[in-house]
């Protein structure tokens, strides 16, 4: 844990170095790291949820019970992202936006939609659904490009565009966080397991 705490450190000072410093090279290195950042947690969690198992063997009811606390911020990191994108609606924002933000808008809140449906659904049968949520994931990241272009390319007065950049990186942690649930799902204790 101590070496994450380390990488995610070391991480972010070299990330912000070669942004401000415009070394493309550095960035490129920062974001190859993180698959390994990636790696090492999930062996660690695997290695816990081992240990787990061999300290409490006929405890599937303690195990289901800490994996929800391992859900717990991700849903409650979620529903803040929900009240962000909620908060620029009292704001009038979606009026002053350009109509092709909107519509991009409205198609990553529908592919966010239907991750968390599938999030929630594999949570009630605890069945797998990486593949189809990476997918959508996947589009949520382009769609969040496309989103950055139009704001670039658009007349939209400087203020407005820089909400409408942060509503499309809401929608895509959204997706983010539907991804990481439906991993956390998975080591659930449940039919079968």
């Amino acid at each position: 844990m101590s070496r994450l705490f380390s990488l995610v450190s070391e991480a972010l000072a070299a990330a912000t170095g070669a942004l401000l410093g415009g070394e493309a090279a550095e960035g490129r290195r920062v974001v190859a790291a993180d698959e390994s950042v990636d790696e090492m947690t999930r062996q660690l969690s695997q290695r816990i949820w081992e240990d787990f198992e061999r300290l409490a063997p006929a405890s599937a009811e303690l195990r289901r019970l800490v994996g929800l606390l391992v859900i717990l911020p991700e849903l409650e990191r979620s529903a803040d992202l929900a009240e962000h994108i909620a908060q620029r609606a009292v704001t009038h924002l979606g009026p002053t936006m350009s109509p092709v933000s909107r519509g991009i808008i409205q198609r990553m809140s529908d592919v966010a939609l239907e991750m968390w449906h599938e999030a929630a659904n594999s949570y009630a049968r605890r069945t797998a659904v990486g593949t189809s949520l990476d997918e959508a994931d996947e589009e949520l990241d382009i769609l969040h490009g496309r989103l950055t272009s139009e704001v670039a390319s658009s007349v939209m007065p400087a203020p407005v565009a820089a909400q409408v950049t942060l509503l499309g990186r809401f929608y895509e942690r959204l997706g983010d966080h539907a991804v990481n649930l439906a991993r956390r799902i998975e080591l659930l204790p449940g039919p079968g397991r």
